[in-house]
């Protein structure tokens, strides 16, 4: 393999400003709707007391998910040995932190009293899923941090397989942990699967490996870089790959819960008669968000188009939206069974009712601030270091 040269991105131009100013507009109409959320108090949300978890948890979850997707990549070249990935891994780590800073940024301005969160940070409850998850992305943070000194410092070539190992270890047990919130809770009948794990580990690829996609091609096109077809091919392929993936873990998930009867009501409140609920799962998440971008990627004559790449990566993230929205909004708005096996014959607090949930402008601009932020850092970061190589095309 030739040697790979780096360079940094040039900055203040009048695209890189416009870029930057049209995420810094995002960002700051985000953390408007973060202080008017605080300011007013969550009454003015969709949430309630039924539905706890709104839509910045879906783009929470769904950032720090895809950020230890994004790393993927980098795991491919530097643990595997797939000379073909090394080139990117830079670009990936970078992705993978911004994308877990975005992530995290939406998820502490959501808090009621995000003031208290150093409290978080230092009482721990190990028996919490939660306490373990503040430990894994702060963990998260130094080990890509110095595995991309690794990667980035000539002196240190010698270290980068195991600095790339150990970053793909963490990145695994984040996955997990992040899966396991929802896998532990046993009172939800949507949750309480040991599968959960899994299911997020792969929608880590998929979801992070789409990013990546759209990031590098977009930064390749803006800053006339010569990308070659052999990169995106075998990228494209293995985005194919992990969304087979996840259709297989959720139909075990599916699968799973049809086996157990106390599971069938979520599976026909899902599956079935769920409204919004059931649109999402079928229309968005699987035929848009799954079957669609696999025809895309894997047909012959419309893979070949650059443009149909980047839409399937596109529709993965849609579908991924959707995908953790039935997971933690569906979830939650299925009703708990208090009593089981008993017919409660009055209750003043919406037993055996489904939880009403409509999410607001508020919250979902926070959510979009974190994608905007994610992707200013990028920027940022590829203006100041050399995180791109200054050529991927095809060799010979």
């Amino acid at each position: 393999m030739k040697t790979v040269a780096y360079s940094e991105v040039q900055g203040l131009t009048p695209g890189w400003m416009t870029l930057l100013g049209g995420l810094g507009a995002l960002i700051a109409i985000g953390l408007g709707s973060a202080w008017y959320m605080e300011h007013n108090g969550h009454y003015v949300t969709g949430m309630s007391n039924q539905v706890v978890w709104g839509m910045p948890h879906v783009f929470a979850v769904f950032l720090i998910v895809a950020a230890s997707g994004a790393l993927n990549v980098a795991s491919i070249g530097s643990v595997f040995g797939k000379t073909a990935y090394k080139p990117l891994a830079p670009l990936s780590g970078l992705l993978a932190l911004a994308l877990l800073v975005g992530g995290l940024m939406v998820l502490v301005l959501d808090l009621g009293r995000p003031d208290r969160l150093t409290v978080a940070m230092t009482h721990f409850n190990f028996k919490s899923i939660f306490a373990w998850n503040v430990i894994l992305y702060t963990g998260f943070f130094a080990v890509v941090a110095v595995y991309l000194w690794m990667l980035m410092d000539r002196r240190m070539g010698g270290w980068v397989k195991p600095a790339g190992f150990a970053a793909f270890l963490w990145r695994l047990i984040l996955t997990t942990g992040t899966g396991s919130i929802f896998g532990f809770l046993v009172a939800r009948d949507a949750y309480n699967s040991a599968v959960m794990a899994p299911l997020f580990i792969a929608m880590s690829f998929s979801f992070g490996l789409a990013i990546f996609i759209l990031v590098l091609m977009a930064a390749y096109r803006w800053t006339d870089r010569p990308l070659g077809d052999g990169i995106v091919r075998i990228l494209k392929n293995l985005l194919g790959v992990f969304i087979a993936a996840v259709l297989y873990f959720v139909a075990v998930q599916h699968l799973t819960n049809l086996y157990i009867t106390e599971r069938h009501g979520i599976e026909a409140f899902i599956l079935r008669d769920g409204g919004i609920y059931t649109f999402l799962f079928w229309g968005v998440q699987i035929v848009l968000g799954s079957l669609l971008p696999m025809a895309l990627l894997f047909h012959p004559g419309l893979s070949a188009s650059r443009a149909n790449v980047a839409l399937a990566s596109l529709l993965v993230i849609v579908g991924g939206l959707a995908q953790v929205y039935v997971i933690i909004i569906g979830g939650q708005a299925y009703p708990l069974e208090i009593f089981p096996g008993m017919e409660v014959v009055a209750s003043g607090f919406f037993d055996g009712q489904v939880a009403a949930y409509s999410p607001t402008a508020a919250e979902t601009m926070l959510g979009i601030s974190g994608f905007a932020l994610a992707m200013a850092i990028v920027a940022v970061g590829a203006t100041v270091l050399r995180f791109l190589p200054v050529s991927l095309a095809d060799e010979g």
